[in-house]
């Protein structure tokens, strides 16, 4: 393989390259400051590549735009691989900067955005009710496979973690409440605290979150690979109906496992509670168990329970729309599954917050 090369003919203007030119080349270009090249001759040149052009035609034309100079007695095959890479030099040039936007500007492209897709997602519940109506009236077509496989994954795969953060968040509420309760010796009023807390409260919120964080997220991934891998678009040849077969299902499996997650998590953190007052405030189970039956009332564990589904059907509703708008690629489907959690959180704060007020105001 013969070295590059190249010099700069003063009485031509020309810049004479020969040998093999590569990405390794440039260091055989000579010092071409204030000097006009109006040719580049390649007679010698017997290896030519992209990157060897490219020097080769940065040397001569530091600017894409800059006129080309005249190519003399090059091969045809170089010469093609030189007009190839000219074109795309100063198809890169061609494009505009980034531009930076506006405040003003930024708002409204944000402001689009929310819009197109609060419209996205009402067109979504409409075909869904649409798709539930239909099924109403044909209950064979039914996925009950498909209910039963995302049941177990929603249901059975979290109860670990709703017991273990339930029963963390029970401890941590005994002994905050306990160790104000000890100063004016009202220990046992602690039960009252840990029960209101975990039951209307921390439970329902945490189940919630954490259901969003594992189940929306994964759901949204499901769905958006299977529309990269154009799943859905075969169930659509089938004749079937993607709402029917994979949202549907997903969704019901989320409203009847959320009120079956928040009474675990009741449970347990009823159970951690009991577990501080019996070390740290002498309360025996016995009369943790006793107090616990004298305050409980079942309005507040049917409100703890009645916010499950509410937050289930929201969760449910964002992960399968954003993971059947997903794009087909993979940068659409990780900022997607992002958004669903987002978007979830928001929706369970928010919710919470209604439900709050809504109660006080009714006096529940």
């Amino acid at each position: 393989m013969t070295e590059a090369r190249a010099h700069f003919d003063d009485a031509q203007g020309a810049l004479v390259a020969s040998g093999a030119w590569r990405a390794d080349s440039a260091a055989a270009l000579p010092n071409l400051a204030g000097k006009s090249v109006r040719i580049l001759d390649g007679a010698g040149v017997t290896e030519l590549d992209t990157n060897g052009a490219w020097l080769l035609l940065a040397a001569v034309r530091p600017q894409p735009d800059d006129p080309l100079p005249e190519l003399r007695t090059f091969q045809p095959r170089h010469l093609d691989i030189l007009n190839l890479v000219a074109r795309h030099r100063a198809a890169t040039a061609a494009e505009p900067a980034p531009r930076r936007l506006g405040l003003l500007e930024l708002m409204g492209r944000k402001t689009l955005s929310t819009g197109a897709h609060i419209v996205g997602l009402l067109d979504f519940v409409g075909r869904l009710f649409v798709e539930v109506g239909r099924l109403l009236g044909h209950p064979r077509e039914w996925r009950w496979r498909e209910f039963g496989a995302q049941m177990g994954a929603v249901f059975a795969g979290a109860i670990p973690i709703v017991i273990g953060m339930l029963f963390l968040l029970g401890v941590v509420f005994a002994y905050l409440l306990g160790d104000q309760a000890q100063q004016y010796g009202a220990n046992i009023f602690v039960v009252d605290g840990i029960m209101l807390a975990v039951l209307r409260e921390v439970s329902p919120v945490i189940v919630a979150v954490l259901v969003a964080g594992r189940t929306g997220a994964a759901i949204t991934a499901q769905l958006g690979t299977m529309k990269v891998t154009e799943e859905i678009d075969a169930i659509t040849t089938l004749g079937l109906s993607p709402l029917a077969v994979l949202v549907i299902p997903r969704m019901i499996a989320l409203i009847l496992a959320m009120p079956l997650l928040v009474f675990i998590g009741d449970l347990a953190g009823l159970a951690g509670g009991m577990l501080v007052a019996q070390q740290q405030l002498d309360i025996s189970a016995s009369m943790f168990m006793d107090r616990l039956g004298d305050v409980i009332r079942l309005k507040t564990l049917v409100v703890g329970l009645g916010k499950a589904p509410v937050f289930a059907v929201f969760i449910a509703m964002i992960a399968c729309r954003m993971g059947l708008a997903a794009t087909r690629d993979a940068r659409s489907v990780g900022a997607n599954t992002t958004s669903t959690v987002v978007q979830s959180l928001v929706a369970i704060i928010i919710l919470n917050a209604i439900f709050a007020v809504t109660f006080v105001r009714l006096g529940i």
